[in-house]
Formats: structure tokens, sequence, C-alpha cells
């Protein structure tokens, strides 16, 4: 299959099954070496660019955060050519200012999942990517500037929580989560954003504001009912903030993310195994010959 038939890709989150104003639209399916994707991919134009869309959880929502097939929703828009990732996530918030309806583009990130494939390598190749900054800067500051025009309510940089699910936060937690000095929580971001670092993909996310997690006491806590329907509410200007982001990314790519690769790589070559070397070549290929 052509590996340029799309340079930005959509990863929707609830709620976000489809983007208004796609044209020349078809559905795709790409075998990786991690399995399937999510769901089939939905190829075609937004604003003259070619976009791939990807509904995270599958159509109707059907995944945990737990058994996302990220390696193969990574590797599947890498091999069609994508170099940017605009993810759409719900999020909890554990500031009072950061209500329910508004938006944050992080810039920060804090493991604490478990029980997720969140690399592509191993299998006798070992490599230590730059993830200081774990969200494309360049791309990060598209969004925001694109949520600002759309009208939204958006609060720029803040640091993310990331949890396993798929149970929301005990008030304990909810609690630490907030004295760290975090401003959001979700499920989703990782190990999205790690796998994009390592397959060189701009990447960065759409923080929707749905609820205060389960910290504030005078709160009632966070139900599925309500998180949707604030959802639903941010649907429609994510979907804005898209359409503006993708008519603003530049050609040419100045951050560090085309090149995470060059010098992660601490395995001598000639001690990979040719399978791995196979199965990695769209991520490795061009430093491991």
């Amino acid at each position: 299959m052509p590996n340029n038939r799309a340079k930005i890709g959509v990863i929707g989150g609830s709620g976000l099954y489809e983007i208004a104003g796609m044209t020349d639209i078809e559905e795709v399916n790409i075998a990786t070496p991690f399995g399937k994707t999510s769901d089939a991919i939905t190829l075609g134009k937004l604003e003259g660019v070619g976009v791939a869309f990807l509904p995270r959880h599958g159509k109707g929502h059907r995944i945990t955060p737990t058994e996302l097939p990220s390696r193969a929703n990574i590797y599947a828009l890498k091999e069609l050519g994508v170099e940017y990732i605009i993810a759409v996530n719900s999020a909890g918030s554990f500031k009072k200012e950061l209500r329910p309806g508004h938006l944050l583009i992080p810039h920060q990130l804090i493991d604490r999942t478990r029980n997720r494939a969140n690399t592509f390598f191993g299998e006798g190749v070992v490599a230590h990517v730059s993830f200081a900054e774990p969200f494309c800067p360049i791309l990060s500051h598209v969004l925001y500037e694109s949520a600002v025009e759309a009208g939204a309510i958006v609060h720029k940089k803040g640091t993310m929580v990331v949890m396993e699910g798929p149970a929301f936060s005990t008030r304990a937690e909810s609690q630490l989560y907030k004295a760290w000095g975090a401003d959001i929580i979700g499920m989703t971001a990782l190990p999205e954003a790690k796998l994009a670092r390592e397959a060189e993909i701009c990447y960065a996310i759409i923080g929707c504001v749905t609820d205060y997690d389960s910290w504030w006491e005078l709160e009632e806590p966070v139900t599925v009912d309500v998180i949707l329907d604030i959802m639903r509410k941010n649907i429609d200007v994510s979907k804005k903030i898209i359409k503006l982001a993708v008519s603003r990314i530049s050609g040419k790519r100045d951050c560090a993310c085309p090149n995470a690769v060059e010098n992660a790589i601490i395995t001598a070559p000639e001690t990979i195994p040719a399978e791995t070397k196979k199965k990695l070549n769209l991520i490795i290929g061009k430093y491991v010959k």
C-alpha cells in the first residue's frame, strides 16, 4: 500500500466517530505486525489535505482503554504516511477553573497505566527515545490557536495523568493527583503519545474536560451519563478545531519529532534479528540497514 495517502491522522475519542466535511472518502483496513486496528480507517480530504480518521474505541465504542490496539493504530497511520496526529480525549479536571466544557491542550504527562504494550521495540532491538516533552510543541500550538479561533474556552498547557481504567479514580487517588499539581486525567493518551514518538509522528491532544473526577467532595462523583452529555457538547467545537488546524499545519516539520529514533537505537545493527528488522522496517528502516 502506498505510504503517502494521508498527511494528518485524527484519532477520535468518546463521541467522535467521524469528521464532517471530508471528501473523496474511502475506508481501508490495514494489516500490521501488531494486529488489527481499532476499526477501519477513513481516508479522505479535509481542506484539501489528506486525512486519515480512526475511531479509537471502534465504532459503537466497544474497546476498553486497556484493550486498545495502540501499536497497530499508530503503525497503520504511519503506513499511510501520516506525519501529524491530532487526538481528541475526554478528561476529568483537578482544578475548579478548568470547568466541564472547557478544553486544555496538555504539554506534559504522568503515566499511571500498568497493563499496556507501550513500545514498538524489543525482540532483539533496544531503543530509548527522548520523551521529556511528550507532545509536539508546534502541533500543540496550532491546536491552541485553532481552538481560540473556533471560539472554545481553551487553556494552554497543563499536565495530564493517564490512568489504567476502566473504572474512574477513587477519591483518594483523585486528591493525590491534584496534590501533584496535575491538571486533567484521562485513560488513553498513553501509550499513544509514546508510540507516536517512536514512529516519529508529531502528536498532540485536544483535552475535552467533562467532569471534576472525584476529588471535589461537594460535587457528585463522575458518572458515564454526565461525561457523555458534556462530551457531546464538545464534539462540534472539536470538529471545528480539527478543520482549522488542518489548514494551519505547515508543510515542513521543524520540530524534533521526525528524527526521534535517529540516536535512540543502542543495539548493534548486526545483532538485530532479521525478523525483527523486517517487522520494524517502517520504524527503524532508515537507520538500520
